[in-house]
């Protein structure tokens, strides 16, 4: 899929557009620009937003709240704009919904009770600014972003119109949810696993050595060169 290309720069894209996309791409539109997702995310993504996925989703039994991983739509509607006409379609890692007239076929109509997103290279200034910002806007009543390679999570809460810093934490600390109420997790339990690259030692060949006669051409080309 080639992301569509603005005609001018005032033009916006709707969800209705968005509807009309081929599904091979996925992407995101924010206040009427599109944002590419691509590439897939990496398995250390994977790994942590299945975990987290399946801690929430047992702590949820016996409630009316829903968690969805994603790809799953969810449309932020400005005023004066419908949910077809709406120009913020965001695919929250992990949205968890407790208003349940919100789901249609489609994915949530309105902001989640609580969102988390999962940081990597080429998401991170989009999901710390842009998106952070939009669900703030759209009162999300908690936001958490985990960033799984350098193991640190940071968590928000809605307090009045705005969010307020939770807090930042590392590895170690047991992370808490303000909204609801009793949902804890060892971070470092659902952290994935730091792969190693094992680098193979160079072969040696006997005989390799530079000669003294190539050592010596060597030193002249340098000097040759710095005069």
């Amino acid at each position: 899929m080639t992301l569509p290309v603005r005609k001018h720069e005032e033009e916006r894209f709707t969800y209705a557009d968005y509807l009309t996309w081929p599904d091979e791409q996925r992407c995101e539109i924010i206040d009427g620009l599109v944002y590419d997702m691509s590439p897939a995310p990496n398995t250390a993504h994977q790994e942590l937003l299945s975990e987290l996925f399946y801690k929430i989703k047992e702590f949820l039994k016996g409630s009316p709240c829903k968690v969805f991983v994603a790809p799953f739509d969810v449309r932020l509607a400005e005023a004066g704009e419908t949910s077809r006409s709406c120009s913020n379609v965001v695919q929250p890692d992990l949205s968890v919904i407790c208003d349940l007239e919100k789901l249609d076929e489609k994915g949530c109509v309105g902001a989640p009770d609580w969102v988390i997103e999962i940081l990597s290279p080429s998401t991170s200034s989009k999901d710390q600014v842009k998106k952070r910002y939009l669900y703030e806007k759209h009162g999300v009543k908690e936001f958490w972003l985990i960033h799984p390679t350098e193991r640190t999570a940071t968590l928000y809460y809605r307090k009045g119109s705005s969010f307020a810093l939770q807090g930042i934490y590392d590895e170690d600390a047991t992370l808490k949810s303000h909204h609801f109420k009793g949902f804890s997790i060892k971070f470092i339990e659902i952290l994935p696993v730091i792969r190693a690259v094992k680098e193979e030692p160079m072969p040696y060949y006997p005989g390799s050595e530079p000669t003294t006669k190539t050592k010596k051409a060597a030193t002249r080309k340098k000097a040759k060169k710095n005069e």
